[in-house]
């Protein structure tokens, strides 16, 4: 593998960060999550010193987007969405990316940094464990499908109509 580097998220990332976060977040199991340019824009909008990205010479291998404000409470810095090619895992990857984030988080004045990990999860669960992160407060998450429509076993795949805007747009500010 070639030398890692962990760089500021910047304009020429986004085209393969929006991909990357499509190949791994299934939305249909978090409901009220969406994977979509806006929510990239969102924490690199209000917090870019918190937006990091792994690369080497062969392109993108992770990302991390953080923010200084979870819910109510502006004190808290929320580490909301990290992923990683397959070809990273296993490498320190991540837990420099979560590193970057904490950082800028605590810089930018949080008193604490929160973040979930997906039930069962137990590889990224481990991560945040050995990043200084512990368990807290546990919701389930009910669900009620509507029983009128059939409920088929496909995936759900959400739709950006920004994506193939931003993808032009990124591919045009690349330097040679």
């Amino acid at each position: 593998m070639d030398p890692i580097e962990i760089v500021p998220l910047g304009l020429t990332h986004l085209d393969a960060v929006l991909d990357l976060g499509h190949r791994v977040y299934d939305v249909a199991k978090m409901p009220y999550t969406s994977w979509s340019l806006s929510s990239v824009a969102g924490h690199w909008d209000a917090q870019p010193d918190a937006c990091w990205v792994a690369v080497d010479g062969t392109g993108l291998l992770g990302f991390v987007l953080g923010s200084l404000s979870y819910d109510k409470r502006e004190d808290w810095g929320y580490l909301e969405w990290i992923a990683l090619e397959g070809r990273a895992r296993g490498k320190g990857v991540a837990s420099a990316l979560v590193e970057h984030c904490s950082d800028a988080l605590f810089a930018a004045g949080a008193s604490r940094i929160i973040t979930d990990v997906e039930k069962g999860n137990e590889a990224s669960a481990a991560m945040m464990r050995r990043n200084g992160f512990s368990e807290g407060v546990t919701v389930t998450l009910f669900v009620r499908p509507n029983p009128h429509v059939r409920q088929g076993p496909g995936r759900h795949t959400a739709q950006d109509p920004a994506r193939a805007r931003m993808r032009r747009a990124a591919r045009g500010s690349r330097t040679p």
